[in-house]
C-alpha cells in the first residue's frame, strides 16, 4: 500500500541523491585536476587527442612563458603551483581542504555539480529535520529532541557555507576568472600588464557556455 501511494519514492530519491553526492565527492577528490605535465608528454597528449589549446586574449601582452620555481616545468597561462599537491595546476582555482585536492581545469565543472547536489541534500535534510521538531520549549522536550535540534542547526550551518561557496563560484565563472586570480590580481604578471581588468571576460553567456560545455 505504501508503494502504491508513492510514500517510498521520496526517501528512495533522497538516498539516491546522497549516494550521487558521495560518488561525486570521490570522483572530484581523486581525479587529476589538470596537472601540468613535462613539455614532451604535454605536446604528445594534445596531438594524440586533437586538443586545440586556448589562444591568449588580445588584451594581454606577449609575456614569455615562465618556469615554475618549484617543479621547474613551463607554466601555461593561468596555471599555478600548489605546494600542498606539489604540482602545477592548469587554470588553478583553489586547493579545497574538503576534497584534499586542487580545483582546476579538469575537475572544476564537476566540482560545481558536486556543490549543487550537496546543497540539495542539505536543504532536503534540513526540511526533514525541521518537520520533526514540534516545539514545546520544556526541559523534557529538549531532552528528547536535543539530537534532532543539533542536527538541524548543523545542517543550517553547512547549507549556508555550501550556498555561499556555490554562489561565489558561479559569479567568478560568469566573469571567466578564478578564485586565485580574483584574490591575487595585483600579484599575477599577465594581469598586471594587461590593459583590461579581466582580459578573459567574453560576456556572461559565452563564459558559462565555455566553462560547462
Amino acid at each position: 500500500r505504501q508503494e502504491e501511494r508513492g510514500e517510498l519514492l521520496q526517501p528512495l530519491t533522497f538516498v539516491l541523491l546522497v549516494l550521487c553526492s558521495v560518488l561525486l565527492y570521490l570522483r572530484v577528490s581523486l581525479m587529476d585536476p589538470g596537472f601540468v605535465k613535462p613539455e614532451g608528454a604535454e605536446a604528445g597528449k594534445h596531438e594524440a587527442q586533437g586538443v586545440v589549446l586556448p589562444q591568449v586574449p588580445s588584451g594581454i601582452p606577449d609575456i614569455p612563458t615562465q618556469r615554475c620555481g618549484y617543479c621547474l616545468l613551463k607554466q601555461p597561462m593561468r596555471a599555478r603551483h600548489c605546494q600542498l599537491c606539489q604540482h602545477c595546476v592548469r587554470r588553478y582555482d583553489h586547493h579545497c581542504p574538503w576534497l584534499e585536492n586542487c580545483v582546476g581545469e579538469r575537475n572544476h565543472p564537476l566540482f560545481i555539480v558536486y556543490l549543487s547536489v550537496q546543497l540539495m541534500v542539505l536543504l532536503w535534510g534540513g526540511q526533514v529535520a525541521w518537520s520533526g521538531l514540534n516545539f514545546e520549549w520544556s526541559w523534557n522536550w529538549l531532552k528528547h529532541n536535543a539530537l534532532l535540534l543539533i542536527s538541524f542547526l548543523l545542517i543550517v550551518t553547512l547549507s549556508t557555507v555550501v550556498l555561499l561557496l556555490l554562489v561565489s563560484q558561479l559569479y567568478l565563472i560568469s566573469c571567466n576568472t578564478t578564485s586565485w586570480e580574483f584574490l591575487s590580481h595585483h600579484r599575477i604578471s599577465y594581469l598586471q600588464h594587461s590593459g583590461l581588468e579581466n582580459p578573459f571576460d567574453q560576456g556572461v553567456v559565452l563564459n558559462l557556455w565555455r566553462f560547462f560545455c
